[in-house]
């Protein structure tokens, strides 16, 4: 099992283990009260009532509020298109007569995307979530669907957790453009300190994305699969940050295989670097 104090993400996934979600009787007396404009992670659920307690146990806002913010980077991270709803079927379930559990359906599938990125970090898909214990697709549960067709992630490839990128300097121009010749992509982007109420950094993707050379991705989606990128691989990320942590710019190189997004090499972009500069210019022109 990881350490729980190595990253913002790991931490806030760790805590997912303390998660006891059999230790709720569904059969006790709720109330139902307004889902709160604080609570981030389900504003775009699609009712604007929940039950407290919820199906984790939770007895208020002030608990339920802090607790669940705590997973909207997990979901930021694009792991499934469903993990928000998974995630706020317990922390916010629907005010009808009775509690609408997710299907195991939902459960697996979530499972089964995220438990990559879990697995990066060094953890498992928890004990306390095991998908046996919601009910079967044949109940009333709130089920699976697959929103996410193969046309629709060769648009828009998903970030896949990677061994660290080398960040360098550029170089001279001719290695530049080579670098540029092995691989799919180069974007230019800059990245800034995200304030997360966490010691531990998180980093935004500020401003457009600049694409140097686009290769497989498109303008309109680049922005989001790179900014998930970094949530999915922070651990390379604070490898890469300048020392005193502010926005800096950076070139981001890479390929997309079977609609995964992978960076190979980055290299740190400096005003005053006439090559990289240069090798940005000529690059629509270069024949490699």
């Amino acid at each position: 099992m990881a350490r729980c104090n190595r990253g913002h993400l790991l931490s806030l996934l760790c805590a997912l283990h303390a998660v006891l979600i059999n230790s709720f009787d569904i059969g006790i007396s709720t109330k139902c009260v307004a889902v709160p404009k604080e609570m981030g992670l389900c504003q775009d659920v699609g009712y604007s009532e929940m039950r407290l307690p919820n199906l984790l146990g939770h007895t208020t806002l002030g608990e339920v509020i802090p607790k669940s913010d705590k997973w909207e980077s997990l979901v930021r991270t694009g792991c499934h298109s469903q993990v928000g709803t998974f995630l706020c079927s317990l922390f916010a379930p629907v005010c009808l007569d009775t509690f609408i559990q997710p299907c195991r359906s939902l459960c697996v599938t979530v499972r089964d995307s995220c438990s990559q990125l879990l697995t990066c970090l060094g953890l498992s898909w928890p004990d306390a979530l095991s998908c046996d214990r919601f009910p079967a697709d044949e109940d009333t549960c709130l089920t699976s669907t697959s929103l996410e067709s193969t046309h629709y992630r060769k648009l828009f490839p998903k970030p896949t957790c990677q061994g660290c990128p080398s960040t360098e300097e550029p170089g001279a121009l001719r290695r530049v453009l080579q670098t540029f010749c092995q691989n799919n992509f180069a974007v230019k982007v800059t990245l800034a300190k995200r304030r997360n109420g966490s010691e531990n950094a998180e980093y935004n993707v500020a401003g457009r994305v600049e694409m140097i050379s686009p290769g497989s991705l498109f303008p309109f989606g680049t922005r989001t699969v790179i900014q998930q990128w970094l949530l999915v691989n922070a651990n390379c990320v604070q490898k890469m940050m300048t020392p005193n942590n502010r926005a800096g710019q950076y070139v981001l190189i890479g390929d997309v295989q079977d609609s995964y997004l992978i960076v190979n090499k980055i290299y740190l972009w400096h005003r005053k670097d006439t090559q990289l500069s240069l090798a940005a210019r000529k690059w629509k022109h270069h024949k490699c």
